[in-house]
């Protein structure tokens, strides 16, 4: 991680989220926006690797700036906010963001959820990661039943965090077949992020299923 975007209205907030960035990642770069659109013109000339995105800023929705195709897809976005409800939660998850943490989150259960970017980790809060499990808990949807036995096995080891290097280690195979497994399944559940990865495992119940033999 070399540079961090914080796109946070709140001066305050934005001076504490900077410090808990350089805290979870030395070194790192950071640059602030309080707008959508001073988000908008920094977007045009540089690039993050980290982007923490407030939900709610003073000239519209944060999420705004993913849907309208201005962030790379390069950039790990992590959703901060006050917002923990599923209105709020999932039409973030649906547009790409790898994270969803809250502002409340003790500071050390933040920085340990930001650092599992590195490992591949999705960063969630525990309450939302609860309210995911507990929104698709029994869930086999159709797009679900037409995962193979490898893609379920792929998927299931990506929704526990693992990196694609560490699921071709403990499943025997080279990291391109993993990787082309990630994306079969990606391309079959309509999804492109790990977030939304741990939501369909965890919706199939691939997370709570005994381990698999390799």
């Amino acid at each position: 991680m070399k540079t961090c975007l914080i796109v946070e209205d709140v001066p305050e907030v934005s001076r504490a989220l900077a410090e808990r960035v350089a805290r979870a990642f030395p070194g790192i770069t950071t640059a602030q926006a309080a707008t959508l659109a001073e988000a908008r013109r920094w977007l045009r000339t540089d690039r993050a690797d980290l982007m923490l995105l407030d939900l709610g800023l003073p000239d519209g929705e944060g999420i705004t700036l993913l849907k309208r195709g201005l962030v790379p897809a390069t950039t790990q976005v992590v959703v901060i906010t006050v917002h923990g409800d599923d209105q709020h939660l999932f039409p973030a998850l649906r547009a790409g963001v790898v994270g969803y943490l809250l502002k409340e989150d003790p500071e050390e259960v933040f920085l340990n959820e930001l650092r599992g970017i590195v490992a591949g980790r999705p960063p969630l809060s525990a309450a939302m990661a609860r309210k995911m499990m507990a929104f698709f808990r029994g869930g086999n949807g159709t797009a679900g039943n037409e995962l193979s036995p490898r893609e379920r096995d792929v998927l299931a080891l990506i929704g526990r965090g693992h990196s694609v290097p560490r699921a071709a280690e403990t499943l025997g195979l080279s990291e391109n077949t993993v990787a082309g497994y990630l994306k079969t399944a990606y391309q079959k559940l309509h999804i492109g992020s790990r977030a939304e990865a741990a939501v369909e495992a965890a919706r199939l119940g691939l997370l709570s299923s005994p381990p698999f033999n390799v």
